[in-house]
């Protein structure tokens, strides 16, 4: 029998806190379904769980960011994406400024995009959310992009998986 989580733990998959703002309100959470998906327009997609408390940020808010964590930056990755933006301000603690959409940009990430959302469409469990990339930024020049393996099992997701194909 084929372990599924096993399996898909094998791609390569970088970490990412994405955030998204409407009016006042801003939150983020980590993701690592994020991928390029047009060079003309540049477009990102993001894969989110429309149970996520972000996620009516996305449709009302209409733009977010994707910041690239650094190897190492696990604490990141941990914060945004175990606690829920419904019992806190996940922001509170963390150096960050506005983007030109209004969603949140990490100080000490690696880079970060900016895009203004073009279309959502179902996808299993989640949402595939498309983002036109209209700004962003490279900010330490030689590092090095966390990737998802690093974070181990930290979201249950091994659980998630199908007991077989």
């Amino acid at each position: 029998m084929t372990d599924v989580a096993a399996l898909f733990n094998r791609l390569t998959l970088g970490v990412y806190v994405v955030g998204v703002a409407h009016g006042e309100r801003r939150d983020a959470f980590t993701a690592a379904w994020v991928m390029q998906a047009s060079y003309d327009p540049p477009l990102l997609v993001v894969s989110v769980s429309p149970s996520n408390a972000s996620f009516p940020l996305f449709h009302d808010g209409g733009a977010f960011t994707v910041n690239v964590l650094k190897r190492g930056q696990l604490v990141h990755a941990r914060h945004f994406g175990t606690l829920s933006g419904r019992d806190r301000d996940k922001l509170e603690g963390f150096a960050w400024h506005a983007g030109r959409g209004g969603a949140p940009v990490l100080d000490d990430a690696l880079a970060y995009f900016e895009c203004e959302v073009t279309e959502s469409r179902p996808a299993g469990d989640h949402v595939l959310v498309t983002g036109r990339v209209v700004g962003g930024r490279v900010l330490v020049a030689d590092g090095t992009p966390m990737r998802y393996a690093e974070t181990g099992d930290m979201d249950g997701s091994s659980a998630l998986y199908p007991a077989r194909l």
